[in-house]
């Protein structure tokens, strides 16, 4: 899915959200942002297998559609902080559901996976 989507205005709602959080880690990224401010080498530590360039790219389109602020802070070395924006507040708690959905799912087919060992 294309980013411009989540700006076309012919679009349904589902797919616009789903074209801001389309891609691996931006997800990921709300849901650590969700307990407070962190420097991008947080981020990736808590991230493994997450990428500088990945995640520059990942926060920089998350600022552009307003989802998180990026601080800078004139000392040295620089110091960037990330935070979320009250919108990306109102996404991640709009998601809250869908994860919820997420894990009972994957309880569902954790079920059917025993229950296909078991006959086996």
């Amino acid at each position: 899915m294309t980013r411009s989507r989540a700006q076309d205005p012919d679009v349904c709602g589902v797919t616009a959200a789903i074209a801001v959080i389309d891609g691996k880690w931006k997800t990921s990224l709300l849901w650590l942002l969700e307990s407070g401010p962190h420097r991008p080498a947080e981020l990736r530590r808590r991230l493994p297998g997450l990428s500088e360039k990945v995640l520059t790219q990942a926060l920089r389109e998350m600022a552009e559609d307003g989802l998180v602020h990026r601080e800078v802070y004139d000392v040295l070395p620089p110091k960037t902080v990330y935070t979320l924006t009250g919108l990306g507040r109102d996404l991640s708690e709009a998601l809250g559901p869908v994860s919820d959905w997420g894990h009972g799912h994957l309880d569902r087919l954790r079920e059917r996976e025993r229950e296909r060992e078991a006959a086996s």
